[in-house]
């Protein structure tokens, strides 16, 4: 093998170039990593979603509670059958309100129960309090706070035909919940003339009853009610990521496209600049394959480079708070930009191949100079 220091004095040499290749890469790196960070955290928070002892009972055939709907009456079927310890009735609509800077979108209200709270203990208010019935009172996530107009304590917000009181904020342990705002059952049924249930959530007595609960309720044709885990109906809803994940790897594609063009132009450079060091690398014994790996490896070193720096300048938006549309029921869903050292690897990985498809050519360019004509250049 060539010596691994020839390879890095040439880096050196070339500093210009190799710069630019490096901030090259290290920027097609940065948005991959952003990317896949925001693709990570859109999807974990909603896999991090749900308790293993709940059930989510919803109209046979719907994908979404904002879709579900059916009577009431079923609620006392189902607080009958044996293994269930809890049960609370809810309720979603879609509100139109402005976010901070001006555009409106949808957000999601749950009509809950004075249960919801204690069946989801992941949950809770971490200021002001929980709703009163009847004082047209709401809470919202701390997320919808600092993202909308009229979301914060003591603001009103505009839900159907008339203002609400936020009363209090709700932590929602960056859950799916972060999303929502939450209301009295009766009266957002009220607001919107919708006697009905989306969804009840079941609160099993134990892991064994939970298979029994689901076998009754699926069996019994009054109900006519599908059941989910609380945790598997979430991760469900991981396919509102599957837009953006296209977009955000087809948009990785190119700029890797671009990056490898930039990569080989250093590297087509790089063998110009060096001809007679080849001829003479040649004449010492150094075979073909020598003069290869050599310049793939030079390749792959300044990727790699690359691949570190964008790596570390990606990791300013871990934890950055966002939103998007959730493709499922499309309201607003809120989320934190996620780094972890996995897809950092993922990251120089990337930077790698980067440099083994843009390396390639020069490098077998490099290896076929004769070394008769390298010698007279």
């Amino acid at each position: 093998m060539i010596p691994i220091r020839y390879n890095l004095r040439s880096i050196v040499v070339r500093r210009v170039g190799t710069i630019m290749t490096i901030l090259g890469v290290a920027l097609t790196v940065t948005v991959f990593v952003s990317i896949l960070a925001m693709i990570q955290g859109l999807q974990n928070t909603f896999v991090d979603t749900g308790d293993p002892l709940n059930l989510i009972l919803m109209r046979k055939g719907s994908t979404s509670e904002v879709y579900s709907f059916f009577n009431r009456d079923v609620k006392g079927i189902v607080e009958t059958i044996d293994g269930v310890e809890t049960v609370s009735g809810e309720i979603l609509v879609l509100i139109n309100s402005p976010r901070i800077t001006g555009e409106p979108t949808n957000i999601i209200v749950r009509g809950v129960s004075d249960k919801s709270l204690a069946l989801r203990p992941q949950l809770k208010i971490s200021e002001g309090r929980m709703v009163r019935p009847g004082f047209r009172e709401i809470v919202v996530s701390k997320s919808i706070a600092k993202r909308f107009k009229d979301a914060n304590l003591g603001d009103r917000l505009k839900i159907g035909r008339t203002s609400w009181t936020v009363v209090g904020l709700l932590d929602a342990a960056r859950t799916a919940y972060d999303s929502e705002a939450w209301a009295d059952y009766n009266e957002i049924a009220d607001e919107f003339e919708r006697p009905v249930y989306s969804s009840l959530i079941v609160r099993a007595q134990s892991t064994a009853a939970i298979r029994s609960i689901r076998e009754r309720v699926e069996e019994d044709r009054r109900l006519k009610l599908g059941v989910f885990g609380e945790k598997e109906y979430f991760a469900s809803q991981t396919s509102a990521a599957l837009p953006i994940q296209i977009l955000g790897y087809l948009v990785g594609a190119i700029m890797a496209i671009g990056s490898c063009f930039a990569v080989m132009n250093t590297m087509y450079a790089a063998t110009t600049y060096r001809t007679r060091e080849i001829a003479t690398l040649r004449v010492l014994g150094f075979k073909r394959r020598n003069i290869l790996l050599s310049f793939m490896l030079e390749s792959i070193v300044l990727s790699l480079c690359g691949g570190i720096l964008g790596c570390l300048l990606a990791l300013p938006v871990h934890g950055l708070s966002t939103g998007t549309a959730n493709f499922n029921s499309f309201a607003e869903v809120s989320f934190q930009f996620r780094i972890t050292p996995t897809l950092m690897a993922e990251g120089l990985a990337f930077a790698v191949i980067m440099g083994t498809i843009g390396g390639l050519l020069p490098a077998q360019l490099a290896a076929r100079i004769p070394i008769v004509r390298a010698l007279r250049t």
